[in-house]
């Protein structure tokens, strides 16, 4: 399995977060119009008996990583006139830079949304902008709207910074997909649209030309005992260790895209997931091994059956000690 990382940048408004398991679906389909349903098939083979072909991760400010999901015991304390619990809290990304400091420290160098903007495009704004988008349906046969199904609605967008760019790591089988082939199929998403709305503009990014081959790798800690996850994964049963792995859960209720959409019930059963930025436990964690954890998911589907749900995220070597920092 290769790894490579990529940059985004928005080009529109957002209707769906730019997270990997939703990704993972949208580009299933891109690949299905591309290469043809037969080569998706063989693609998908032995998807969920642990062989994916290709892992995608959350997007993430360029040159940050999410900060661990830890007690606060892991964490070092500053002086007690500096504490500010509010603050701390909000920083939740932590610079590459910083990933070779002790563990303990990374919540004092973690950065808050504003402030990863800030290092990003030298500009003061949040990370994003919601707005209310209002929408219309207009009754045929009075033409106007009116109540019920014709009563004015309005839907959530989301508008990043300007200048503002997002990482996006990827683990593949280049035996079995090719990085031009998944770079394809990732630009004309981000043409087309990603997430809720793409058909009426909203969720359009561009892809940049260079890459970073590896990128994992070079920052895998070489006494890891634990993964920290760079996307929302399906860790169950796994056998990590419960007493040292940290999560937010998170229930995702997703619905098919593209043509399933009319299929007649477009909607999933709701999959359990641990978010991005959980970290589990291992006994050891090689540098060799595969850059991911997780597995892959099916039975999300009555309508399509054959639907699988990407429970699997790039995931990074750290080394969590063995008791949290006093």
């Amino acid at each position: 399995m290769k790894t490579c990382r990529l940059i985004l940048e928005p080009q529109s408004a957002f209707g769906t977060p730019l997270a990997g398991d939703t990704l993972f679906g949208q580009l299933c389909w891109t690949l299905r119009r591309q290469l043809g349903k037969q080569r998706l098939d063989s693609l998908l083979d032995g998807y969920t008996a642990g062989r994916p072909f290709v892992v995608v991760s959350d997007a993430l400010p360029v040159g940050y990583l999410p900060l661990p999901t830890l007690p606060s015991s892991y964490w070092s304390k500053p002086p007690q006139a500096e504490i500010d619990v509010k603050q701390l809290k909000k920083k939740r990304w932590l610079p590459l830079a910083d990933l070779a400091r002790p563990l303990a420290e990374w919540q004092q160098l973690a950065h808050s949304d504003a402030e990863t903007v800030q290092a990003i495009t030298g500009g003061l704004a949040s990370a994003h902008t919601e707005r209310a988008q209002p929408h219309n349906t207009i009754n045929r046969q009075t033409g106007t709207t009116g109540t019920g199904a014709f009563a004015p609605y309005t839907q959530a967008q989301q508008w990043f910074a300007p200048g503002m760019r997002f990482h996006l790591y990827v683990v593949f089988d280049e035996a079995r997909l090719k990085q031009a082939e998944f770079r394809a199929a990732l630009s004309a998403i981000g043409q087309t649209g990603y997430g809720r709305d793409a058909s009426i503009g909203m969720g359009k990014f561009s892809l940049r030309t260079d890459a970073d081959d590896e990128p994992l790798a070079a920052v895998h800690n070489q006494q890891a005992n634990a993964w920290l996850t760079l996307g929302p994964v399906a860790p169950q049963g796994l056998g990590f260790a419960p007493e040292r792995s940290y999560y937010q859960p998170l229930t995702r209720f997703g619905r098919h895209g593209d043509i399933a959409v009319h299929s007649g019930n477009p909607f999933k059963r709701p999959v359990l997931l641990a978010r991005c930025g959980s970290v589990f436990s291992a006994e050891r964690v090689a540098s060799s091994g595969d850059p991911w954890i997780g597995q892959g998911l099916t039975g999300v589907s009555d309508s399509m059956p054959e639907t699988v749900h990407q429970g699997y995220a790039p995931a990074l070597g750290i080394h969590l000690p063995p008791t949290g920092a006093s």
